[in-house]
Formats: C-alpha cells, sequence, structure tokens
C-alpha cells in the first residue's frame, strides 16, 4: 500500500495553471462526469453508484455520502438546496484551502453531480472570510465555469439547471457544523438547530439541503468516471479511496498529502511529510485536528489512516488535520490553548458547553499561573466528562474529548508542571 498514491482529488496537482479550467478539461478531462451523468444517468444510478463506492464524508464526521443523499425526499415540490462546507476551521487543518487553490473546478463538477442525484437546481460554497487566497481561486473558477457554459441554464443540453454562488462566512468554528452553517447562510446568527428535522429533509430557508464536505464532493467526478469497484481498490473495506491529510508540526516537509485511507501513519510521517526535524522526537500526535483525543508515541505503533484504526484506539480521524507533538512542546500549554479556542468559539446556546469550556478555561488559567490546587488537574477531566452528549451539536464534545485524553496520559507532565513547570515547560 505505501507504494500506491493515486490521486483521486488532487488531479491537477503540479500542473501549469492547475487552477484553471482549461488545466482541467485538457488535462484530466474536467466535467466530463458531469457530462455522462447529465446524458443519461438518472439520479437513482447516481446516488447508487456513489453508494456503492463507500465515498464517507470527509469534513470529520465520515457518514456515507451517498445514503446521505438519499435521505432527500422525493415527493417534495419546489426548492432543494446543496451547499459546500468550505468553512474548515478546525485547528489544525488546511487541506480544503489547498484543494481550492490547486483543483477547484473538481469541486464544481463535483457539486453539479450532487445536485442533480438530489433534484437541486441552486447551490453555495461556504468559506471562512479569513481564506483570501482561497476565495479568489473559487470566485474565479466560478466565474469560468459560467462563462463556459458549464453552470447556469440547460446543462449540455440536458434541461437541468445549476446555479451556485459563493458566500463568505465571518470565521466562527461553529459555522462548520451544518446546521450553525445554515444558520448563518440564512442570515442569522451561526448558531447550530436542534435536530430532528435533519438539513435533507427541512434545511435552508426550510427546504430539503444537503451540506457536504469540500473534499467529499471533490470525489464525485472520479467516481463517476472511473466507477465504484475502481473507487474500491484503494483504501479499507470499510473506509475506501484516498484521503487529504494536512500534516504540521517539527517536520522537514509539513504540507497537504493524499494517500490511499489506510495508509501507515509511520509512512505519512517518515515518506510523505520527510520525519521529524534534526534532533526532534515523537511525544504526542493528535490524529484530526484540535477536538480528536491525544496519542502517545506507543499509541502510534501500528497505527493506520482510516476511521476504525482511529475509533479501536478512542481518538478520531476527523477532519485529516494530523498535528506532530515533538518533545519541545508543553501538554499542559498545549492544553491551554486548545481548552481558550473552544471556551472562545462557543456560541454559547447550551449550558454544558458555554459554563463548561469556560470553567475549564478558568481551572486551566489557575494551572499555567501555578495557583490552582493540585488536585484540579483531575477536576478537568471530571468537568470535561460531564460535558459530553448534552448539547445541540459536538462542540461541548470537541473541548471535552482532548481535554480527558490530555488528563489520562500526561496527567504526570500537567502536575510537574503546576508544582515546579520544570517538568513540561518549553524549552
Amino acid at each position: 500500500m505505501a507504494e500506491q498514491k493515486p490521486k483521486i482529488i488532487l488531479q491537477t496537482e503540479g500542473l501549469p495553471d492547475q487552477h484553471s479550467l482549461k488545466t482541467y478539461v485538457e488535462k484530466v478531462n474536467g466535467y466530463t462526469a458531469a457530462r455522462k451523468v447529465l446524458g443519461g444517468m438518472s439520479r437513482e444510478q447516481v446516488i447508487e453508484e456513489v453508494k456503492q463506492a463507500g465515498l464517507r464524508g470527509r469534513g470529520g464526521a465520515g457518514f456515507l455520502t451517498g445514503l446521505k443523499w438519499s435521505f432527500v425526499p422525493k415527493d417534495i415540490t419546489g426548492p432543494k438546496y446543496l451547499i459546500c462546507n468550505n468553512d474548515e476551521s478546525e485547528p489544525g487543518t488546511f487541506k480544503d484551502r489547498y484543494l481550492c487553490i490547486t483543483n477547484p473546478h473538481q469541486v464544481i463538477e463535483g457539486m453539479i453531480i450532487a445536485a442533480y442525484a438530489i433534484g437541486a437546481n441552486k447551490g453555495y460554497i461556504y468559506t471562512r472570510w479569513e481564506y483570501q487566497e482561497e476565495i479568489r481561486y473559487l470566485e474565479n473558477a466560478i466565474k469560468e465555469a459560467y462563462d463556459a457554459g458549464l453552470l447556469g441554464k440547460n446543462l449540455f443540453g440536458s434541461g437541468f439547471d445549476f446555479d451556485l454562488d459563493h458566500y463568505t462566512g465571518a470565521g466562527a468554528y461553529i459555522c462548520g457544523e451544518e446546521t450553525g452553517l445554515i444558520s448563518s447562510l440564512e442570515g442569522k446568527k451561526g448558531q447550530p438547530k436542534v435536530k430532528p428535522p435533519f438539513p435533507a429533509v427541512s434545511g435552508y430557508l426550510s427546504r430539503p439541503t444537503i451540506v457536504n464536505n469540500t473534499e467529499t464532493l471533490a470525489n464525485v467526478p472520479w467516481i463517476i468516471n472511473n466507477g465504484a469497484k475502481a473507487f474500491r481498490q484503494f483504501g479499507t473495506e470499510k473506509s475506501p479511496g484516498t484521503k487529504l491529510f494536512s500534516i504540521s508540526g517539527a517536520l522537514n516537509k509539513p504540507g497537504v498529502y493524499e494517500v490511499p485511507l489506510g495508509y501507515p501513519f509511520a509512512s505519512l510521517l517518515n515518506i510523505e511529510a520527510g520525519g521529524m526535524q534534526p534532533g526532534r522526537t515523537l511525544k504526542a500526535l493528535i490524529p484530526g485536528g484540535a477536538s480528536a483525543p491525544v496519542l502517545t508515541p506507543a499509541e502510534c505503533e501500528g497505527l493506520t489512516m482510516d476511521f476504525e484504526a482511529m475509533a479501536q484506539r478512542n481518538t478520531m480521524l476527523g477532519s485529516g488535520a494530523v498535528m506532530v507533538i515533538d518533545d519541545r512542546q508543553s501538554m499542559a500549554e498545549l492544553l491551554k490553548v486548545t481548552i481558550e479556542f473552544f471556551a472562545h468559539e462557543s456560541c454559547g446556546q447550551c449550558t454544558p458547553c458555554r459554563e463548561g469550556t469556560g470553567w475549564l478555561n478558568n481551572i486551566m488559567d489557575g494551572i499555567m499561573d501555578r495557583s490552582a490546587k493540585p488536585d484540579n488537574i483531575a477536576r478537568l477531566g471530571s468537568v470535561a466528562r460531564n460535558m459530553g452528549g448534552k448539547t445541540i451539536c459536538a462542540l461541548s464534545d470537541a473541548c471535552a474529548m482532548p481535554v480527558m485524553s490530555y488528563v489520562q496520559k500526561f496527567s504526570g507532565e500537567l502536575q510537574a508542571y503546576l508544582a515546579a513547570g520544570s517538568g513540561g515547560h518549553s524549552k
């Protein structure tokens, strides 16, 4: 598997003008999948092909994409909507940003196919406002597609209309959650909504809506062109295909890499990312963004990059943000930054999240200035355990899960930091 690294998503990577319509069409047969779908496939056939491929959402939850599409009611008339979640707010994640400047047209083509499959004639790409360079690439790609007749009315003479707009969010973590994103898109405060009803039944403007991650949609054209069976040749049985991983830390070659799901972590670290910088050793691994429970070096032995392997170690593949923590890093300082982020980003709608994240942050302040009592480290874990599974969205859990893992696996370093400052302070 280590030698087998196909390009399903980053097909134009490294080519001249990799982001342009000309390159996408001429070099990788861009928009042939959309033409194939609109030229004779039924909506049911498209959904079934994606189901058979086993494509799982690449934004974090890993839910089956084709199954999600099938939840849109077929007997409801009127507008339906497709939204590309390009908010990418999980700390450590930058793979969707890279995709937007490398191959934005594949995202657009994936949206055309997905929109046809669910019967939507209107789509939105929702991007956080900080991504100014990526916004320019996306909006230029949308303009190119409209100018070429690839968006708008009667696509490929099929009678199918699809209009696509780009919307820029204000940069709130909570708007990465699909119902919080929908609230923002509707012009409301970016707060998650109670489910059910789920967006597939009642989403944007109370109409059937599908929200898919940017990378998820970029997989769709390849699946249509090559078939579900070909897609399943890569990855694992339950996690087929490839995945973009944004790997950061004290590495020789940090960046974004596309590898098959199930790829060994050791290969991602040492081959793709070039290994640790000279003199640095692996201290901990955050495998799926800041909300993922941390792993020790021992837990990384034999680790593979797929949903099931992470679940077996009680952590998450999440957004594919692989943060490599080296021996210079203080776990106390890292935990403080993590808690502070989630406390700041809580929308305040749910009491366990609003109060819990703030309480954790206050306790951590005492540890950082060494005014806390030794039992306050255990109290971190106790508060976190009482935050999980009690809120509308998963932000409370996103804060609680890493806290519990730090307390469980690095309590000695936290105690040393509190006691003297020499046990875990940055060198």
